[in-house]
């Protein structure tokens, strides 16, 4: 009765895990100043204020100025998420308990069962983070010579750059124009246009935004016609994204095989701690120090042939 109820508490936890990602990666947006605060040397006290959990808030007090709460906050704005460093970590560690109680209790209640779960569940916060990344970058990279375009139409119209940039953050979808509405905000209560997108290509990391920016900065000081730079841009930007989409396609086959290869010897090697443990606890028959040895040089040479792999496909444009 008891392991029954374990099981049905550890799936209710998963369940309200799932449930609490996908509603906190779809809200609407919170007060501007709690998103400017993440980036910009400002006060604390308005996200403080808003923390729906005394735990929380405990933590996010004592990790919010530190490098490691500044690079986990980073992490969730790039990847477009609501949650503060500290209910990020409430969440690992609801992952880490929810998955190790689910895996132990599937695992015969071994201690061994209880830790692979809990680093599968260590890993699958930060996994969704990383794809949320991947995913919103691609996006926007995309986007970029649109935007350049309706940029360049906006300056030869008469519009100045922040005009043109408002534009850029009514007409175009989102994510590009989210992050250019947070832009215009941060101008317009007085931060610098310069701040504003080194605040912008510090949270999107791309090397395309990085020559728009640095055209504007350099423009700014130099002068020059910022539309036909813009426009130049534009166009380069425009045939990378199509020669990077062409080579995504042809070396697919190779990341994919890289990462199968990879991973199925690890998947197979759980599944049957889980199916038949008898079996892999033959492979310490040998003594303890044999079984590290044989385990290190497999996993040595699942991580070099994944290394190989996925630099033969990364081909930089």
């Amino acid at each position: 009765m008891v392991a029954w109820l374990i099981v049905i508490g550890g799936i209710v936890v998963i369940i309200l895990l799932i449930i609490g990602v996908v509603v906190s990666a779809s809200s609407e947006r919170t007060m501007v100043e709690q998103r400017l605060g993440q980036y910009l040397n400002e006060d604390k006290s308005v996200d403080r204020q808003t923390k729906n959990s005394t735990l929380t808030k405990w933590v996010s007090e004592r990790v919010e100025n530190t490098s490691f709460g500044e690079r986990i906050s980073r992490n969730l704005a790039r990847a477009d998420l609501k949650f503060k460093a500290g209910e990020y970590i409430a969440l690992i560690v609801i992952a880490v308990i929810g998955v190790g109680a689910i895996a132990w209790l599937i695992g015969g209640r071994s201690i061994l069962s209880f830790g692979i779960g809990a680093v599968a569940g260590y890993f699958i916060p930060g996994f969704y983070v990383r794809r949320q990344q991947a995913g919103r970058l691609t996006k926007f990279n995309e986007q970029l010579s649109d935007m350049l375009n309706l940029m360049v139409n906006g300056l030869r119209a008469g519009y100045s750059t922040m005009q043109a940039m408002e534009a850029v953050s009514k007409e175009l979808p989102s994510p590009i124009s989210d992050e250019f509405r947070r832009v215009v905000q941060e101008m317009q209560i007085g931060i610098s246009m310069e701040a504003a997108l080194s605040n912008l290509l510090r949270r999107i990391p791309s090397e395309d935004l990085d020559f728009m920016v640095t055209a504007i900065n350099v423009q700014r000081e130099v002068g020059g016609n910022l539309s036909e730079i813009l426009d130049t841009i534009s166009f380069t930007i425009r045939e990378r994204v199509k020669i990077k989409g062409e080579i995504r396609v042809l070396t697919s086959q190779v990341r994919a095989s890289g990462a199968l290869l990879s991973f199925i010897p690890l998947i197979l090697a759980v599944l049957l701690w889980f199916i038949d443990s008898a079996y892999i606890k033959s492979f310490l028959d040998d003594g303890p120090l044999c079984a590290a040895i044989a385990g290190g040089t497999v996993l040595g040479m699942i991580g070099l042939g994944y290394f190989v792999m996925m630099r033969i496909a990364n081909i930089e444009v």
